[in-house]
C-alpha cells in the first residue's frame, strides 16, 4: 500500500542510509526525461524537507539543465534486500556550483570526491513509500572505482578547458559549467 507524507521521517532516513544506490529523474518542457543511477556516498538528508546529493562529472549535465528550466526532481531508493520497499522523494531542486556563494555551507556536508562538479540542493515537497515487491533481491558486491580513478588521473586545467564550452544539454537547454575541478580530494 502506497503512503504519502509531506516530510522525511526518522524511518525514511534510516532506510535511505542503508541504500547503496539511488535514481534521479528530471524533465523540462520539450526535452527528454532524464533518469540517472547514482552511487558512492553522495546523498545527504539535511532536514525533514531538505536533501542534497553530490554530483560527479560524467557523460552529460541534464539534471542541471532540467532544474534550471523546470526545477522538478524525483529521487527513488529501492531496497534490493528484504524487506522490500521503494521510497520516492518529490521536490524542487537547484544546482549549487563551486563558484556559488553557498557552496562552502553545502559542501561541508560531504566528503568531496575526485570529479565533483556540483551539489544538487532539493526542497522536499512529499515522500511516497510503496511495497517494492516487484524489485529483485540482490546484493551489492562493491562500488566501481572507475569514475573516481579517471577523475583523479585527469589534468584539472585540461578538464576545465574541455568542459567550459559545454553550456547546453543534449536538448539545447542551458547549463552552467563549473569553474573548479577536484582531483585532490578523498575518494
Amino acid at each position: 500500500m502506497s503512503e504519502f507524507v509531506d516530510h522525511l521521517t526518522d524511518k525514511h532516513r534510516a532506510f535511505i542510509a542503508r541504500q547503496p544506490v539511488f535514481f534521479v529523474a528530471t524533465a523540462a518542457e520539450g526535452a527528454r526525461i532524464n533518469l540517472s543511477p547514482k552511487g558512492y556516498d553522495a546523498f545527504r538528508v539535511l532536514g525533514d524537507n531538505r536533501v542534497a546529493y553530490l554530483d560527479l562529472g560524467g557523460s552529460g549535465n541534464e539534471t542541471h539543465a532540467h532544474l534550471i528550466a523546470d526545477g522538478r526532481i524525483t529521487i527513488m531508493f529501492c531496497a534490493f534486500e528484504n524487506p522490500a520497499l521503494i521510497l520516492r522523494i518529490y521536490g524542487r531542486g537547484r544546482p549549487v556550483l563551486p563558484q556559488d556563494a553557498d557552496w562552502d555551507e553545502l559542501a561541508a556536508h560531504f566528503t568531496l570526491m575526485p570529479g565533483t562538479r556540483q551539489i544538487f540542493d532539493i526542497a522536499v515537497d512529499s515522500v511516497q513509500t510503496s511495497c517494492g515487491w516487484g524489485v529483485p533481491v540482490m546484493q551489492m558486491e562493491r562500488e566501481r572505482e572507475t569514475l573516481k580513478k579517471a577523475h583523479r588521473q585527469s589534468d584539472p586545467e585540461q578538464w576545465l578547458a574541455r568542459t567550459a564550452g559545454r553550456t547546453r544539454s543534449i536538448d539545447g537547454l542551458p547549463t552552467t559549467p563549473t569553474t573548479r575541478y577536484f582531483t585532490d580530494v578523498e575518494g
